[in-house]
């Protein structure tokens, strides 16, 4: 998957062999005693398609997941799918090679049309075939064909093992069309979508424009899809989102009343000193802190003569001190990351703590020294966009210096598609880069981060890992027995550190002290649900 400034793709699911649905209700029914005033939640995280065979991206699945149903979706504080528009679904086949759903019965998208099994086999077929090059197709890559039997029978028939399906599948890549409002074969504008999730589109507006696809949204309004049968119980009667393109921009508005809330978009330095006003009671706003499996990681580029050194890059390992980093740089709204797999998420580990434990400058020497590699190690680190600004690279700089060991020039490349395409052709030596999960599952931060050079395009490859650990992984419907292989996976990664994780996000989300319910929906599943937010009376 991507924010407006990153591709992102990763989102870890512990997959069930089977789930089943329990029961749901009306989505009006809770929707009580705010007098139709709507909730306006801003946001940073800067969007313009949303069409879900189109949309791959943060700002945009931020909207599908409250708009839009699958198969299965998330819980709140779960790493395991459950039902949603299906009743039950099931792998079939024992090496994970053939997925079995049951539909709900009764379902209905927002314009009165009939949910059934053909339109999930319409909304999969249909992103395949669009293979839009920013979509999320690459996810249901494992799909050789869909069939639907009657109105309630969906088999998934996979051309290799995916145990991580059903977590594909409960997020928008797996999102639900009508087959009678959409086109087979291309995008839609962002003011023609019909989904059958809580809630239903109003009005999309854009910087230029109402509906126009091709430029960045502006303001989205939402208000309650009357013919949605779901688990959700909405607490607002309208919830609208506006875009901003600065978090200073943000947190004036938070400031002036003109919204109600902020997702995890303040910088971090804000978002500590209003947790901390908040404390000391100075202040009338709220934060709310939760968990994140958002990540960030040092990548090398291993092609490199001077990073493609082994040594090189496990005393860069040796010499990094996330806990610093986090106390220092982001005011401990991060927390040191020691793995691939982030805390909260099934096939966490600390591989790389154990492996190089704290910062010592004396065994980054002794790597260096044994390898007979010329001192200083001179590196270029590149970076584009950090929510502590310049602050991050050159703290980084500053720990790899330590000892006279490296010298380490930072340069910075404020332009993110040049940027991206500064590290796919293998110009930087050294860089930073952020990664947002799709769905919670251990294979979403190995996989597409790894094999073959992976998503950062670092160049590194391992056998052990793409050969014969990731694809025994796929093969484990029970998700806790391939726990065991991607620790080995975590190992091989901090023994030969091709990146280096750095650390992962905390969530923290403010609000006017009104607003209640934020921190029902702040967890590593990534889900925000819209419909948890509500405001108290007469507010």
């Amino acid at each position: 998957m991507k924010t407006s400034a990153e591709r992102l793709a990763a989102l870890g699911c512990a997959g069930l062999v089977a789930v089943t649905a329990a029961g749901c209700g009306s989505v009006t029914d809770a929707v009580k005693g705010d007098g139709g005033k709507a909730i306006v939640m801003g946001t940073t995280q800067l969007t313009g398609v949303l069409d879900p065979a189109a949309a791959y991206d943060s700002g945009s699945w931020l909207l599908l997941r409250n708009t839009f149903q699958s198969l299965l979706t998330f819980p709140a504080a779960s790493s395991a799918p459950s039902p949603d528009a299906a009743q039950s679904c099931e792998f079939t086949a024992g090496d994970a090679t053939q997925y079995h759903c049951t539909m709900r019965t009764g379902l209905k998208f927002s314009n009165g049309h009939p949910l059934t099994a053909a339109d999930v086999v319409f909304s999969i077929e249909r992103t395949k075939k669009i293979n839009d090059q920013n979509g999320a197709a690459p996810l249901l890559s494992s799909i050789r064909s869909v069939e639907a039997k009657g109105d309630t029978e969906v088999i998934f028939h996979l051309s290799t093992p995916d145990a991580t399906l059903p977590a594909k599948l409960a997020g928008p890549a797996g999102a639900i069309l009508d087959h009678q409002a959409y086109p087979a074969d291309k995008v839609v504008p962002n003011d023609k979508l019909i989904g059958s999730g809580p809630y239903r589109f109003e009005t999309v507006e854009v910087m230029g424009g109402n509906g126009d696809t091709a430029k960045q949204l502006g303001k989205v309004v939402l208000v309650p899809n009357d013919k949605y049968s779901g688990e959700a119980k909405l607490r607002n009667s309208k919830f609208t989102i506006r875009y901003f393109d600065k978090p200073a921009d943000l947190k004036v508005a938070l400031d002036k009343g003109d919204v109600d809330l902020t997702d995890n978009s303040l910088d971090p330095n804000t978002a500590a000193q209003m947790h901390s006003d908040q404390q000391g009671g100075k202040t009338d706003l709220q934060v709310v802190e939760g968990d994140s499996n958002d990540t960030r990681s040092l990548v090398f580029n291993t092609k490199d003569p001077v990073a493609g050194n082994v040594a090189v890059r496990q005393a860069a390992a040796q010499l990094l001190d996330r806990k610093s980093l986090a106390r220092d740089v982001f005011a401990r709204t991060v927390q040191p990351l020691y793995a691939m797999v982030p805390a909260g998420v099934t096939g966490h580990t600390t591989a790389f703590f154990d492996r190089y434990g704290d910062q010592d400058s004396g065994k980054a020497k002794k790597i260096l020294t044994d390898a007979k590699v010329q001192l200083p190690v001179k590196l270029t680190l590149t970076w584009s966009r950090s929510r502590a600004g310049s602050a991050e690279p050159e703290t980084l700089k500053k720990q790899l210096e330590a000892g006279g060991l490296f010298q380490v020039t930072v340069q910075t490349e404020p332009d993110w598609d040049k940027y991206r395409a500064g590290w796919s052709e293998g110009r930087y030596q050294a860089y930073l880069i952020g990664w947002f999960a799709d769905y919670p599952d251990p294979d979403n931060y190995i996989a597409p981060l790894l094999i073959d050079g992976g998503a950062y395009h670092h160049g590194w490859d391992d056998p052990r890992i793409s050969q014969k650990l990731v694809p025994d992984g796929l093969k484990q419907a029970d998700r806790s027995a391939a726990v065991a292989g991607y620790a080995q996976i975590q190992q091989i990664v901090a023994e030969n550190a091709p990146l280096i994780p750095l650390y992962q996000n905390k969530g923290f989300f403010a609000s006017r002290s009104y607003i209640t319910g934020v921190e029902s929906t702040i967890d590593t599943t990534g889900v925000f649900r819209f419909w948890e937010i509500s405001r108290s009376p007469g507010k």
